[in-house]
């Protein structure tokens, strides 16, 4: 009997080639999961920031327009006049910074992609090893 010779049948062969295919898939799917977990966490923690950041800021902003209000109505503008050019302008920006915030969520890549390739490999692995 020659050294390394592996003296399985065919039958057992492609059992065990299945059972390590399964095996490895299950550990592709799972470094998947943990992959779109890590993103997910970091988008998280990035969104909580930006949630309170933006209360700050909205206390701010209100004192600022009440008197920028202000600051028309004493120029001579009557309070509805100086208030409705506010809002308008306000509402136009907001609608900008909208815009710009979907799209760059849009953007963003949450796929496990690096794990996606590894499954692509790994088929490819196992086709050629049913050749």
């Amino acid at each position: 009997m020659a050294e390394g010779r592996d003296d399985r049948s065919l039958g057992e062969l492609f059992a065990d080639l299945a059972s390590q295919t399964g095996t490895l898939v299950r550990q592709e799917l799972r470094q998947a999961g943990t992959e779109i977990s890590q993103r997910a966490t970091g988008v998280g923690k990035d969104i909580g920031v930006l949630a309170a950041g933006a209360v700050v800021l909205h206390a701010a902003f209100l004192a600022i327009v009440a008197a920028i209000i202000l600051g028309l109505a004493d120029l001579g503008l009557s309070w509805w006049v100086a208030a409705l050019l506010v809002g308008l302008v306000l509402a136009g920006v907001g609608y900008v910074l909208v815009g710009r915030a979907r799209s760059a969520i849009t953007r963003a890549d949450v796929l496990p992609r690096h794990t996606m390739e590894q499954v692509r490999e790994d088929q490819e692995w196992a086709k050629d090893q049913i050749k």
